[in-house]
């Protein structure tokens, strides 16, 4: 079955099945950009001043919140108030691995409070089924529509264990929960090789380790340039220090955003061209 990484994005986000989906594909189009920044500052002064300057570029903007020293709620109302103001989602790479239970109090409440402020979050089903049940059921009964949850079905650190069955099962499961489950964190394009897929289907793919040099690091990370992560069927594109680390992040984020948005219209042309 051909996949709708094909589709443009506006097409996508006209008929996307969630309403997160339909906001995530609309901001896409409308800032043309592919870009999620992964911004890994450890206080609120700097994670905010980066989201600032970098927000007219990004379509997401990724935080590993816990890393926070000083987080408060001066942190969640500034972040806040730049995704409104600069037209991006934020995206809370949790990473959440425990029983149900726990993911619920760890999602909704604790000092954290990710439900009120992250319009998506992540989590791996080394746990089971009921990882995904857990946040599932949180996010229909908080009222609160965009919400989402990506499943964690691969890594690109070097020797992960995220691959195989392990991926297989991610997509089975999400196929179960489709009122909250966007998609995935991967290095391709999953479901469309999948028996049961289905005509309407339209998981989004995050992927991560991106950056315009493909050398990884000396900790076992291993890159993608973002036209080999399109090619590969990703929709949206994680960078991190390439662009908040280089020696000019605003320079750094337009390049990324010129690569990624080149390689999404050349997919889209091309599959289109192969249709006629």
């Amino acid at each position: 079955m051909a996949s709708s990484s094909h589709l443009p994005y506006a097409q996508r986000a006209q008929k996307h099945p969630h309403p997160l989906g339909r906001r995530l594909f609309e901001i896409a189009d409308r800032k043309k950009t592919n870009v999620v920044l992964s911004a890994d500052l450890t206080n609120t002064k700097e994670l905010l001043a980066i989201a600032d300057r970098l927000g007219p570029h990004i379509a997401v903007l990724k935080t590993h919140i816990d890393i926070v020293s000083d987080f408060g709620p001066a942190t969640v109302e500034g972040l806040t108030e730049l995704a409104l103001r600069h037209d991006f989602l934020l995206f809370e790479d949790r990473k959440f691995i425990d029983i149900g239970n726990t993911v619920q109090k760890q999602y909704k409440g604790g000092a954290l409070r990710i439900h009120e402020w992250a319009h998506i979050v992540n989590a791996t089903i080394l746990p089971g089924e009921g990882i995904i049940q857990a946040l599932d059921q949180t996010i229909r009964e908080g009222g609160i529509c965009e919400r989402g949850i990506l499943i964690l079905a691969e890594m690109t650190s070097k020797g992960s264990l995220a691959v195989g069955e392990y991926t297989r099962i991610s997509v089975e499961i999400a196929r179960k929960y489709p009122q909250s489950v966007l998609g995935f964190v991967s290095t391709r394009e999953l479901s469309s090789h999948s028996p049961a897929a289905t005509q309407d289907e339209d998981f989004v793919v995050f992927t991560t380790g991106v950056n315009m040099s493909s050398k990884g690091d000396a900790l076992g990370q291993q890159y993608q340039t973002p036209i080999t992560a399109i090619e590969g069927g990703s929709d949206f594109l994680i960078a991190g220090r390439g662009i908040y680390a280089a020696t000019d992040p605003v320079s750094a984020v337009k390049e990324y955003r010129k690569a990624g948005w080149e390689a999404y219209e050349r997919r889209v042309q091309q599959v289109g061209s192969a249709s006629r």
